[in-house]
């Protein structure tokens, strides 16, 4: 058995084609707090903080040594905990009028059975919302 060297994330990252426009919609979809920030060499970045991780935000003229060789808007597809009963939060993107893909289906994650609800943001990343089945 090999030895586990990474056992949580800190942040991922996606790229935005309007950060404005991106950081809005994560903050009234799903409470998302805004960050500024200064990269390595004091260039100006953004993020959304959300627990105790966040996504950093990049477009097109995000200037950072570190950063993935191919950007690419909408190639986005994660899952996040919902903090909330799943049923809250469907409420919620009901009421601002935010289109679901899907669900709630039955679906797998790290830990065992979920609940899920997906939808997309403004630039077509696809958002899975999950609560873990009693129990998990």
């Amino acid at each position: 058995m090999r030895k586990l060297l990474s056992n949580h994330s800190d942040f991922f990252v996606i790229a935005a084609a309007a950060t404005e426009k991106t950081t809005e919609f994560y903050e009234v979809a799903l409470g998302f707090e805004r960050e500024f920030f200064r990269g390595p060499e004091g260039q100006p970045r953004h993020a959304l903080k959300f627990g105790k991780q966040k996504i950093n935000l990049q477009d097109r003229t995000t200037d950072t040594p570190t950063k993935a060789q191919h950007p690419t808007f909408g190639s986005g597809d994660f899952c996040l905990i919902a903090a909330v009963p799943l049923d809250e939060v469907l409420a919620h993107l009901r009421a601002e009028k935010i289109a679901i893909e899907a669900g709630p289906v039955a679906r797998r994650g790290a830990l065992g059975a979920l609940r899920s609800i997906y939808f997309r943001d403004p630039d077509g990343n696809l958002i899975e919302v999950a609560e873990y089945a009693a129990g998990v």
